[in-house]
């Protein structure tokens, strides 16, 4: 058993912030022994914080089909690293995600090799080529959260509208990565001053309010539940916003660098900055952060995408989008606390407790437990040989940031 003294304990569930001592046994938090020789460790917890184990709604772990650039178990140990116990991943993988007879071996694998329970989204299209619905009833009895056709696009409105429609008779979540193929096209930064001034070919924002703008109003005719995943523009935060005022079942998350990074970054061909959905212009960021605060944004997810170094040794354009986003994930995260734009409690909701009701994993959470001891105050600089990812593809490199993960206290 753990005694952690003097911590503040950050609870969502009974709303509860107070700096109190905590017993946690196995994962769990316990009442007070009565026998204290049952105490086997005590720490510290002065000036820290203390929430449940998070979950991350949107990661990429490069296992199956692209482990050169990470493993289930270099990205799960970064993972845990970073206090993720949960970690959700897209079904693009290599091979794609939608058969799910062979799932149950997936997750086995990535708790085994990475120690992190894993929860897939599966295929809503076979192959994810939007042609006609892959098999959700097979994914579904193979343990999928939910389906996504990831940011690939459909043959047309009507295999999504009739896909929609499956997706809701057997009760699934269907997750979007909103983004209109036809308007983004060969862009890779946001169609904006820098990418003029680079001479990159940008992606409008249009390329995603319109896709979600159509997504909506198919959900809205369906009634499917859906979970808008990686929003990136201001005005899609007020679609959002109209849409739960409809009383729509939805729900939508942002990438933790969407919310401290703009597309100033790209400025000198930053390769580190080059990510999609593509960091948008500092009033979309703040317009986001916004809506995080609002509620609006019910979660944040790390999006991470760890790459070889090889992947970005090339021109902007032809390099890979992607940034990896666990290691700096606790610190911006204290940093959307002192920015005043969250409370820690507020916090613990948008990356433990909403993630785990979206993916429809709260049962499973309680029952696995495990707590995360934060240290908000310590400093440390960002250097390749200090990140856990396989991926050191940060533009945070050189960046003194406050707040880290002390310790991920599980059974």
């Amino acid at each position: 058993m753990i005694q952690i003294d003097n911590v503040r304990f950050l609870d969502v569930t009974h709303q509860t912030d107070a700096v109190q001592t905590v017993y946690l046994s196995n994962g769990q938090m316990v009442n007070p022994p009565q026998d204290h020789s049952r105490i086997t460790e005590r720490i510290d917890g002065t000036g820290k914080w203390l929430m449940p184990a998070l979950v991350d709604l949107c990661a990429r772990l490069r296992e199956p089909g692209e482990q050169q650039h990470g493993t289930l178990k270099s990205e799960g140990h970064a993972a845990r690293a970073a206090g993720f116990l949960h970690v959700v991943i897209p079904p693009d993988t290599k091979p794609v995600l939608e058969n799910g007879a062979l799932l149950q071996g997936l997750r086995r694998k990535a708790y085994d090799d990475g120690g992190i329970h894993l929860h897939i989204v599966g295929a809503l299209t076979k192959g994810l080529a939007g042609q006609q619905p892959a098999n959700l009833a097979g994914l579904k009895q193979g343990g999928c959260i939910a389906v996504s056709n990831a940011r690939a696009g459909f043959a047309d409105d009507d295999v999504l509208l009739r896909t929609l429609e499956y997706a809701g008779t057997l009760g699934l979540t269907v997750f979007f990565y909103p983004e209109e193929p036809n308007l983004a096209k060969d862009g890779c930064v946001h169609d904006g001053f820098i990418a003029s001034r680079q001479g990159l070919v940008g992606i409008p924002e249009t390329a995603e309010t319109v896709a979600l703008a159509k997504q909506l109003l198919m959900v809205e005719a369906t009634g499917v539940r859906a979970h808008f995943s990686q929003l990136s523009c201001g005005a899609s935060v007020e679609l959002i916003r109209i849409a739960k005022r409809r009383g729509l079942p939805i729900s939508a998350d942002v990438a933790m660098h969407q919310l401290h990074l703009s597309d100033q970054w790209i400025d000198g061909f930053n390769v580190l900055a080059h990510v999609r959905p593509p960091l948008r212009s500092e009033d979309d960021r703040q317009q986001l952060r916004q809506g995080v605060a609002e509620g609006v944004i019910d979660a944040i997810c790390s999006h991470h995408e760890p790459l070889s170094d090889s992947a970005k040794l090339a021109p902007f354009a032809d390099t890979l989008a992607g940034i990896s986003g666990f290691d700096t994930f606790m610190a911006l995260a204290v940093k959307l606390v002192s920015d005043g734009v969250l409370t820690p409690l507020q916090l613990a909701e948008r990356i433990v407790h909403a993630p785990s009701r979206i993916a429809g994993i709260e049962s499973y959470r309680h029952a696995t437990g495990g707590w995360v001891l934060i240290d908000p105050q310590t400093q440390w600089t960002v250097q390749a040989e200090q990140l856990q990812s396989s991926g050191k593809n940060t533009p945070f490199y050189g960046q003194t940031l406050t707040g880290r993960v002390e310790r991920l206290l599980v059974d």
